[in-house]
């Protein structure tokens, strides 16, 4: 299969196996295309009731009782459409993750590029959020075929989750549906598995202008879920997102922002992302998943 020319900074990328990164050991490390300092994702608000003591307990306990319980799990299955899970719970907008152990020796140019081993549990700087919405399950894929679509910009990224009644993620969702409510560093846990996920690959890859095709079947690899299972989350292709900010703004600049890299040995930490290419850029690396907003429980139990 012939790919069309990488940009430039593809091409970097191909060749040095630095991609842009945020957070993934501490609130600002370097990126992974140059040196950056991560921002924020999304806006944090404390969210504080006041309740009578004496009324607090029953509400609970009413919660608790299996009719409430089975009432939430018939709301939960109702929520997204068939394709998509549902994210639900609170978000920490801004996060430290400690490396306790790197991949690569300390002589590396990349000695603090890919984490082994993260203390747990990580921190969360900033009040959380509460989520609710719907992520595809798995990356979009080919007609006809489990293989995840390539060759997808911002753009016809954009189109193809608006023509499903959805929309591109916003970074920050992607986050949470990826690290869930532990803040984990990876989809799967605290330690890297070079195995869990489409990722890690040094051999074959092509050569510059000419990327081999890497990609494996959407959901193939059964330990790369996250505690939401969405599946794929680090590596087979980046996906494409849309920055968060007030009007849903920028990002360093951009718009788009890439997440989850692909099959090179990149961070591919949940907390890492990629900025640099413009809105119709597309490559045989980078693909699509679409969000959606979930109804509230009441109107999904419906």
């Amino acid at each position: 299969m012939k790919y069309p020319r990488m940009s430039s900074i593809a091409v970097a990328a191909l060749v040095t196996g630095a991609l842009l990164a945020s957070t993934a050991c501490t609130r600002a490390t370097p990126n992974e295309r140059g040196e950056a300092r991560s921002e924020p994702v999304g806006t944090a608000t404390l969210q504080i009731g006041t309740l009578d003591r004496g009324a607090a307990a029953p509400a609970k306990a009413n919660d608790d009782q299996p009719e409430a319980k089975e009432s939430r799990k018939a709301a939960d299955a109702n929520a997204c459409p068939a394709g998509m899970v549902l994210v639900e719970g609170e978000y920490c907008p801004e996060v430290e993750q400690k490396c306790l152990e790197w991949m690569d020796p300390p002589t590396s140019r990349y000695a603090h590029f890919r984490c082994k081993r993260y203390e747990k549990p990580a921190v969360c700087k900033v009040p959380k959020v509460h989520r609710r919405y719907c992520i595809d399950a798995t990356e979009r894929t080919e007609t006809e075929s489990k293989l995840p679509r390539h060759f997808m910009s911002w753009t016809s990224s954009k189109a193809l989750c608006e023509a499903d009644g959805a929309r591109l993620c916003r970074e920050s969702e992607w986050i949470f549906a990826c690290e869930g409510e532990e803040m984990r560093p990876y989809p799967y846990g605290w330690e890297r598995d070079t195995t869990a996920c489409n990722t890690d690959i040094t051999e074959g890859i092509g050569k510059v202008g000419r990327l081999n095709d890497l990609r494996s079947e959407v959901g193939s690899h059964a330990k790369c879920a996250s505690p939401f299972g969405v599946q794929d989350l680090a590596g087979n292709v980046e996906e494409w997102t849309q920055a968060d900010g007030p009007g849903q703004g920028s990002k360093m600049g951009w718009k788009e922002v890439l997440k989850g890299s692909w099959w090179i040995p990149s961070r591919h930490a949940c907390r890492q992302f990629q900025v640099g290419h413009n809105d119709v850029y597309n490559g045989g690396e980078t693909g699509t998943r679409c969000c959606k907003d979930a109804p509230p429980r009441e109107l999904a139990s419906r």
